[in-house]
């Protein structure tokens, strides 16, 4: 007979569940523009109509490894989110906002 996960869970340390916790928001902190459309449950349809282009567009994108940052912010907002830049040294991390006027873009 199957058990529910909180009770399993339950059972673990709390070292143990610490780690899981890290290693879930260390794989939530990054992922594809697909995983993040589900994750946040939107259709590649949806995605579609709020950019006023065709679904295999949208398709299109999520596949492809080099995108304007305009088409990338779009995609973004068109799930209610928005984009940020952040260039990341060995000293600290800069936002770079050249990017804030193309609004029109």
């Amino acid at each position: 007979m199957a058990k529910p996960f909180n009770l399993l869970r339950n059972k673990l340390s709390a070292e143990s569940r610490i780690r899981i916790e890290e290693r879930v928001n260390a794989a939530l902190a990054e992922m594809p523009l697909a995983e993040l459309r589900q994750a946040r449950k939107f259709t590649q349809q949806q995605i579609a109509e709020t950019m006023n282009i065709k679904q295999a567009s949208v398709s299109k994108m999520e596949s492809q490894t080099d995108m304007c940052i305009s088409t990338i912010r779009k995609f973004i907002e068109a799930m209610g989110g928005e984009l940020e830049i952040i260039a990341k040294f060995p000293e600290g991390s800069v936002k770079v906002d050249n990017f804030q006027g193309l609004e029109g873009v």
